[in-house]
């Protein structure tokens, strides 16, 4: 039997009776049979005879697709508004001094963590962080010692003085002698990326009209990009302005986050470096759409929120229509966005980009697993990858809040039935408004 909740691995048995979603851009549902072995998928077929006699799990008519891959976010925050306060370098020093603190945040930073997975999300990427907190939550997760989702951590992030997230998730670096510094600081706790602050952001910024300030200049985003490289790091940023997105793209940047308004020489340069748009409509949607007495946004927050929003979908857009790639991501833990919503960063790349329903569940599984190089290990349901499942009651092709609530999550072969997550009901309501 599996356990209501942590689950339990059984070596080898068979899932039947579920409509399989594939993944693929073209995927229709497929009533076929799945059969797991240690973790992973060792065959398909139409016909659950074909896989001798082996324990079966009967899904009972429900739609099973990939486990969702979110490329964006930061572990250390609930995305509660109230909860969501702009700590300090000093603040963050302190917590992480003092061993019993630390602890706590690794406990809290875990608990979020597995709130991804229950809410169908099996694999994130997590692009800024405390510490090493989230290699070492990888790593408990890898070891089989905590359950969690497959992590693809960056650790701490490199910013500059008076840059975007600085002293607080990200070191400062003055030269280009500091970004080969940093960089190998972060690259001692074995990450799986780097992650830089190349412009300001929203709430960080000083003047409407310009929420993302190129913070990180060209010689430094080299002398990080050069060095990542040359320890076999992808490297992801921070960017909010057409000025920082042709520098990161200039200077080697992998994976643009977020994004802003794209000409056609940064389409050229997106598609000569293979770089990837990360596009993360969500923290901008309470930011520039939300009643200023709900969001407690100025006029300022409000407006360059919205820069931000049309930068975003630019990004997007040219490289659905240009050919370079685009995935997505949710930016967890900024002010409504919370750890259970990735569906709803699903919802706003239908609505605001759109795409269809199925294009828009490709995009968050094979799409996204293929931009950080886990193509051969999840995003599809094919023989020999990791099974990391999303169980629903309906289908999503038909109605994308069909992820609102699984109704199971399979990792790595681990099946947790009736996940359930502590939901937040003034954040729900809020975001609801705006599907």
């Amino acid at each position: 039997m599996w356990k209501k909740g942590k689950g339990e691995i059984k070596v080898k048995y068979a899932i039947v009776n579920a409509k399989i979603l594939s993944g693929h851009k073209d995927m229709v549902p497929e009533e076929k049979a799945l059969l797991i072995e240690n973790g992973r998928i060792a065959a398909i077929s139409e016909d659950a005879g074909s896989f001798g006699n082996v324990k079966t799990v009967d899904m009972g008519g429900k739609y099973l697709m990939p486990g969702l891959v979110n490329l964006h976010v930061h572990l250390p925050g609930s995305g509660m508004p109230k909860h969501t306060k702009r700590q300090n370098a000093k603040s963050v020093r302190l917590l992480m001094s003092n061993p019993i603190t630390r602890g706590v945040i690794f406990l809290l930073c875990y608990k979020y963590a597995r709130t991804q997975l229950m809410s169908g999300v099996t694999t994130i990427r997590t692009v800024g962080g405390l510490g090493h907190v989230d290699t070492d939550i990888r790593n408990s997760i890898n070891s089989g010692r905590l359950t969690g989702p497959r992590i693809l951590a960056s650790n701490m992030a490199v910013s500059v003085p008076g840059g975007h997230m600085a002293g607080v998730l990200a070191y400062e670096a003055v030269t280009a002698e500091d970004c080969v510094k940093f960089v190998d600081r972060i690259a001692e706790d074995k990450p799986d990326l780097i992650k830089l602050m190349v412009t300001g952001g929203v709430l960080d910024a000083k003047a409407m009209g310009e929420p993302g300030e190129l913070k990180m200049q060209p010689e430094l985003i080299r002398a990080c990009c050069d060095e990542a490289h040359r320890l076999g790091f992808q490297v992801a940023a921070h960017v909010e302005s057409p000025e920082g997105l042709k520098a990161a793209l200039e200077n080697g940047v992998d994976t643009i986050e977020h994004g802003a308004f794209t000409d056609e020489d940064m389409v050229r340069l997106f598609k000569e470096r293979k770089a990837a748009a990360v596009c993360t409509v969500s923290p901008t949607v309470p930011l520039s759409m939300f009643d200023p007495e709900v969001s407690h946004s100025t006029e300022m927050t409000r407006f360059n929120g919205n820069v931000v929003f049309e930068g975003v979908l630019d990004c997007a857009r040219k490289g659905l229509e240009h050919g370079y790639a685009v995935g997505i991501g949710t930016d967890t833990a900024c002010p409504f966005i919370t750890h259970y919503d990735t569906w709803r960063e699903l919802c706003y790349f239908k609505k605001y980009l759109g795409v269809s329903n199925a294009f828009a569940l490709h995009t968050a599984t094979e799409v996204n697993a293929n931009i950080v190089g886990l193509g051969n290990e999840t995003g599809t349901v094919e023989p020999g990858k990791s099974a990391d499942f999303l169980v629903t009651e309906k289908n999503p092709l038909d109605d994308l809040q069909a992820l609102r609530k699984p109704a199971a999550v399979i990792m790595r072969g681990r099946l947790i039935k009736n996940p359930r997550v502590k939901k937040f009901d003034y954040v729900e309501n809020e975001l609801d408004k705006y599907l």
